[in-house]
Order: structure tokens, then C-alpha cells, then sequence
């Protein structure tokens, strides 16, 4: 029992140092000890679905349809809210994108923009 406790106490100290915050300055690029970091899922699904109407630097978009997203640096709350519900010439993508994508992109927008 005292081994199994053991192992259970380590494995926890080693996922609360992975505890999902970003050291490199926004979703990835760099692990900060010269090994390249995985990009957050939501700067993929960024790219796949936003990119051509946004701005935002760390994905490298240079959309000019909707708002530069560096200049406005919205919440999780907003970003979600658009993305679920579309507005002006925004179309919603609730029913192309799942609710975890959507939530996927309002982390990573929200934890990047108007940092690079």
C-alpha cells in the first residue's frame, strides 16, 4: 500500500508541473529548453476556420473581414459567444465546430492575442 501511495503522490507532482500553462508566450513554438512544443489544438483550428477574416499575429493571419484580434484582445467569454453565434458578417460555426473546438479557440485566442 505505502508503494502504491507512493507512485500515486509522484505521478501527481509530475501532471501538476504539466498543469497546461503556457511558458513560451503563446500556444506553442518553443518548448524553452530548445526541444519545439506541440501548437495548442486551438491555434490549428484557428488557422483551419478564422485565419482568412482575422488578424492575429502568433497564427500568423492577416485576415482584414473581421476585427484584428490583437488590436481587440477579447476574453474566452467574447470569443466564444462570436464563434457560437456568428454577427455582422460572421457566420456562427456552432454546428460546424464542436463545443471543446470552440472552447479549444477561445483559449487559445484569448491567451494570445496581442502578446507577439
Amino acid at each position: 500500500m505505502k508503494t502504491w501511495t507512493s507512485v500515486v503522490a509522484i505521478s501527481v507532482a509530475l501532471l501538476a508541473g504539466c498543469g497546461g500553462g503556457n511558458d513560451n508566450g503563446g500556444g506553442g513554438g518553443g518548448g524553452g529548453n530548445g526541444t519545439p512544443a506541440t501548437p495548442a489544438p486551438g491555434k490549428q483550428l484557428f488557422t483551419q476556420n478564422c485565419a482568412t477574416c482575422h488578424t492575429l499575429k502568433d497564427a500568423g493571419a492577416t485576415g482584414q473581414v473581421g476585427p484584428n484580434l490583437d488590436q481587440l484582445q477579447p476574453g474566452p467569454e467574447l470569443v466564444t459567444k462570436q464563434v457560437n453565434s456568428g454577427g455582422g458578417a460572421m457566420p456562427s460555426f456552432k454546428g460546424k465546430l464542436t463545443a471543446a473546438q470552440i472552447k479549444q479557440i477561445a483559449d487559445y485566442v484569448s491567451s494570445v492575442a496581442g502578446q507577439s
